[in-house]
């Protein structure tokens, strides 16, 4: 999925641009594309036998004019995005007239002088006529990645939503039973009592605390887990037992916050706490080209989870689809005696 590049907004928040990214492929790509129907139509259009020449000729100039104007626009677009308001748009609109304006008049006084006779319209006709055009193409194409602009921008609006409703939610019953295990450990095993107090203090930090990019990495993220699953073992004892199969795992690998975390609470909450003699949960990753590779599985209770259980599946599934785009997967059922939940999330080159 492309994205809108984002900038900081006065008070050093993230703010998404409203303009394009010319410098890179896929608004070169619609300017080209745009060019080339546009001469292939007009070609197609033509009462009389056509020119083949012509046409090739069109097409370079169509596509010469496609390149300086991405050139343009990807040198002045840190300056039109200070614009106020819609005036980037304008700004942009502007530029591409005056560069097909100018273009034009270049190239049809060398038609004129080198006598190539490649134009056989006056000046003021061929320069107006590729005005027109670029005007009108010029205003249909920005209203396309304005529309693409507020729909992406929409898209942003619920997927933060989703990740403050994420981070401002903390588990009454979680909460609670913690406190209990401090208290039950503050006159057995005070050292116990103080690491899960700090370790309760990073869930909250990353639970509750803002951040400028909804992006971690990896080894932040297994390392919160690490906390709330010590918090857990205290509470459970012998009943839970976690294998670990992570490290082939890059801990440098950009993750949204709280991703994963949300998915292993569901498998000790689901998987292990109603069960007498507990149960294992598995955490098992490994690379998968530039992505990776992780599943989260559990055993699965005797009796139907509680109602509301794949409401955290479903956020998980969004926000991977917003960050990574197609190319990653989320697949949860059970298998076997057990719920498997495996995430395959490419790399950047993907």
């Amino acid at each position: 999925m492309r994205e809108l590049t984002p900038h900081r907004g006065p008070r050093g928040r993230i703010e998404h641009s409203p303009l394009p990214d010319f410098c890179r492929l896929p608004a070169l790509f619609a300017l080209f594309i745009v060019g080339a129907l546009t001469v292939t139509v007009m070609w197609l259009a033509r009462d009389n036998q056509r020119d083949w020449p012509a046409y090739s000729v069109s097409m370079l100039f169509a596509t010469w004019l496609a390149l300086v104007i991405a050139v343009v626009l990807c040198k002045l677009r840190a300056h039109l995005q200070r614009l106020p308001g819609h005036m980037p748009y304008v700004g942009v609109w502007l530029l591409i007239v005056l560069i097909v304006l100018v273009a034009s008049v270049v190239a049809r006084w060398l038609d004129g002088s080198l006598q190539m006779q490649l134009i056989g319209s006056s000046m003021s006709v061929f320069v107006r006529d590729n005005v027109l055009i670029a005007a009108l193409l010029g205003a249909a194409m920005l209203r396309y990645f304005y529309v693409l602009a507020q729909w992406q921008a929409r898209l942003a609006a619920v997927t933060r939503a989703q990740v403050e409703a994420l981070q401002a939610r903390i588990r009454p019953h979680f909460l609670f039973n913690s406190m209990n295990t401090v208290a039950a450990l503050i006159r057995v095993d005070p050292d116990a009592a103080e690491r899960t107090v700090e370790d309760l203090s990073e869930l909250f930090r990353a639970a509750l605390g803002q951040h400028d990019t909804d992006d971690g990495t990896l080894g932040e993220e297994l390392a919160l887990i690490e906390r709330y699953l010590a918090i857990e073992q205290l509470r459970l004892g012998a009943r839970l037992h976690v294998q670990r199969e992570l490290d082939d795992l890059p801990a440098e690998f950009p993750l949204p916050r709280l991703l994963l975390q949300p998915l292993v609470e569901n498998a000790v909450r689901h998987g292990i706490q109603p069960l007498r003699e507990g149960g294992s949960v598995l955490l098992r990753g490994q690379r998968d080209g530039n992505g990776i590779r992780i599943e989260i599985s559990n055993p699965l209770p005797g009796t139907p989870p509680a109602p509301g259980n794949g409401h955290g599946l479903d956020s998980v599934r969004r926000r991977i689809a917003y960050r990574y785009g197609p190319h990653a997967r989320v697949q949860a059922g059970p298998q076997g005696d057990r719920f498997v939940v495996l995430l395959q999330l490419p790399g950047a080159s993907a």
